[in-house]
């Protein structure tokens, strides 16, 4: 519960942040709005869920652990989510371009956790999703040579950072309470619904990820890393950090 607190406080100091200078007016050149546009308008619509099913989730894990702050702490981890799908959405608006409705990736993503009630495999989902992302945002900064997209970009990619650590803490002690055999049945689920999502993200975006300076081999490599940053280190039971180690090229 203290640690909880801990998160709620982080979440509010960082929303009144701003990272973002809007008076910067867009250099997106043609060429690199082709490159960027579609990942650009499905990622803004995978940022814009209003959390409603996550917050009946994370109301059972509260009362399961009875950490009656942790509905309060996820509130404000999605009213973050929603920021990243503003900003992204007003870039759009200023470059001429509109915000989609409809998405298969996002459809996809959004039945599989519309049919879970499963705090842990709530938890799973936005780790491998938002360790994905990381990649995703630092390949449209490197992508762009517009500035205010750069700037939206590196903002989002300090809030993913702190979003995968809060969400690896709850799944750190859902994992502990678990038996001996369920921890290895989830080990090797989780493993697996890790690199089938980073394959599907890879399929649909891979035209930015080239852009960004990543082929195939090299996003699976950075891809390895993110799991042994997160998955594998929750299995092997390393310590928790509260703070992480950010690191944003560019």
């Amino acid at each position: 519960m203290e640690t909880t607190q801990k998160w709620i406080e982080h979440f509010q100091s960082n929303l009144t942040k701003q990272r973002v200078n809007w008076e910067l007016y867009p250099t997106t050149s043609k060429q690199e709005i082709e490159t960027i546009l579609y990942s650009l308008q499905a990622w803004q619509l995978g940022e814009t869920s209003d959390g409603s099913h996550l917050l009946k989730v994370a109301e059972k894990y509260a009362e399961r652990f009875n950490d009656r702050y942790y509905v309060d702490a996820v509130r404000l981890f999605i009213k973050e989510e929603q920021k990243h799908g503003k900003n992204l959405g007003e870039y759009l608006y200023r470059i001429g371009q509109s915000k989609i409705q409809k998405d298969w990736g996002d459809t996809l993503f959004r039945s599989i956790r519309y049919f879970n009630s499963s705090i842990e495999l709530w938890t799973l989902s936005v780790i491998v999703v938002e360790s994905t992302a990381q990649i995703f945002y630092q390949s449209l900064k490197d992508a762009t040579g517009c500035e205010l997209l750069k700037q939206i970009c590196t903002d989002i990619l300090v809030d993913e950072a702190y979003h995968i650590e809060f969400q690896m803490e709850r799944l750190q002690k859902l994992y502990e309470s678990k038996s001996f055999l369920k921890k290895f049945v989830f080990a090797k689920m989780a493993t697996v619904f890790f690199f089938i999502t980073v394959i599907i993200v890879w399929l649909a975006h891979r035209k930015l990820f080239v852009a960004g300076g990543n082929n195939f081999t090299k996003y699976l490599t950075r891809i390895k890393y993110k799991h042994a940053k997160t998955i594998k280190r929750i299995i092997i039971g390393h310590e928790r950090i509260f703070k992480p180690q950010i690191r944003i090229s560019g």
